[in-house]
């Protein structure tokens, strides 16, 4: 594959470059000179550089857009899912580091160590002031978001002795079900409650449309007083304006990485009145950058380029979700040459779009059913004439349930 780095991402070249893949090294490229550098292009990766719709229609043989972290909101998702281009990413893989500085944060904001170090180097000397931290043993700390890095985060604080809580959800993965019981996270119900039940709220949700303002000043206003806010994940997931109003008014302290408009060069000129509020500790949005993390990143993006090259699609993240279409017709068959290819010349003849399909073969290679999901009308004579074909063993249709993807 021809593979373009559109970011410095350290190893990664070298590595896919031993794997046989054809590496094109552009980290200088930001979103209005990437459609120019796309052409002949079968994968894309990236790290910060935005990805616009003029990209991904500049890229005739793209097939592949990938994200060296976790979040793609700097993909246009919708458009390449529109071209049928792949936006994969690789979640988990710096997890330990945002938590890491996630708790760093805390630590920062409750011995207020910035202001201990700027006294210092001014020739202040000012124990009386700075002996007045409440701790982090028995604060509860909030935790929004229980994935990857929230997951992290609530194990680390447990160490610190910081009892747990979270939102209460119908449903969830197996192994964050286990990490709710073995640390004795408390759920509870709505935004509000947990920020009142918590000294310290910290954010780990993706953004999103839904997630854009999410703790907002009803949230923050039901967080006591002296309570910390501390956000590693996107600066527009906490509302600005509201969050300035409660530092203002000497009520809450916030730890920050992100921020809402932030500079996506590494290095330039730039103000804020949130990063700088003296009631804030801040860093320049550096949660994932460690050289753990780069490495662990580095590795995912040659596992995906990689299991790519070879049919298989991973962490993808514009596929449609759930069954597709009207029912979904299932053909046993003999494993020979054209036998899916007179199946699908009677769908079309009928008007019926295949929406999604899977063919998977038997052991010894003789048979193998496939699973189609299609969209139009499948009739008593249409399955007839499907189980009538050479080397069709039999066809059955199955509803598909009325909550599939394209009802949603």
């Amino acid at each position: 594959m021809r593979v373009l780095l559109a970011d410095h991402i350290g190893g990664v070249a070298e590595q896919l470059r031993a794997r046989g893949h054809e590496v094109l090294e552009s980290p200088a490229l930001d979103a209005d000179s990437l459609p120019a550098a796309v052409a002949g292009v079968d994968a894309l990766v990236v790290r910060s550089t935005r990805v616009s719709a003029a990209t991904i229609e500049a890229g005739s043989r793209l097939s592949l857009v990938l994200r060296a972290g976790a979040g793609t909101n700097t993909i246009d998702v919708e458009a390449a899912a529109a071209a049928g281009v792949y936006v994969c990413n690789v979640p988990g893989r710096n997890s330990v580091a945002v938590a890491e500085l996630t708790l760093g944060l805390l630590l920062a904001l409750d011995r207020r160590i910035v202001d201990n170090t700027v006294d210092l180097r001014a020739g202040r000397w000012d124990k009386t002031s700075y002996s007045q931290a409440r701790g982090v043993l028995g604060r509860t700390l909030g935790v929004l978001g229980l994935g990857d890095i929230g997951s992290a985060v609530a194990r680390r604080a447990a160490a610190f002795g910081m009892p747990l809580a979270t939102l209460a959800r119908p449903s969830r993965p197996a192994a964050t079900t286990a990490l709710v019981e073995q640390l004795g996270i408390r759920e509870v119900d709505g935004l509000a409650a947990l920020a009142a039940a918590s000294d310290v709220l910290t954010v780990h949700v993706p953004a999103t449309a839904a997630t854009r303002g999410l703790v907002g000043a009803q949230v923050l206003a039901a967080l006591p007083d002296g309570a910390f806010v501390l956000n590693t994940s996107r600066g527009d997931v906490v509302d600005e304006g509201a969050l300035l109003a409660e530092l203002d008014a000497g009520r809450l302290w916030a730890g920050l990485d992100v921020y809402p408009g932030e500079p996506a060069a590494g290095r330039t000129q730039w103000s804020s009145p949130l990063a700088a509020h003296p009631r804030v500790v801040g860093t320049h949005h550096i949660g994932a950058s460690t050289e753990q993390a780069q490495q662990a990143v580095a590795d995912g993006v040659v596992e995906v380029v990689d299991a790519f090259a070879h049919g298989d699609v991973r962490h993808c993240v514009n596929l449609a979700e759930g069954r597709l279409g009207s029912g979904t017709v299932v053909v046993r068959h003999r494993d020979r040459v054209g036998v899916l290819a007179g199946v699908f010349d009677l769908l079309r003849r009928a008007g019926v779009n295949i929406e999604q399909m899977d063919n998977r073969v038997f052991a010894g290679g003789t048979a193998a059913v496939a699973t189609i999901d299609v969209a139009g009308q499948v009739d008593r004579e249409l399955l007839a004439r499907l189980d009538a074909l050479p080397d069709v063993l039999h066809v059955s249709l199955l509803d598909v349930p009325a909550t599939n993807g394209a009802a949603q």
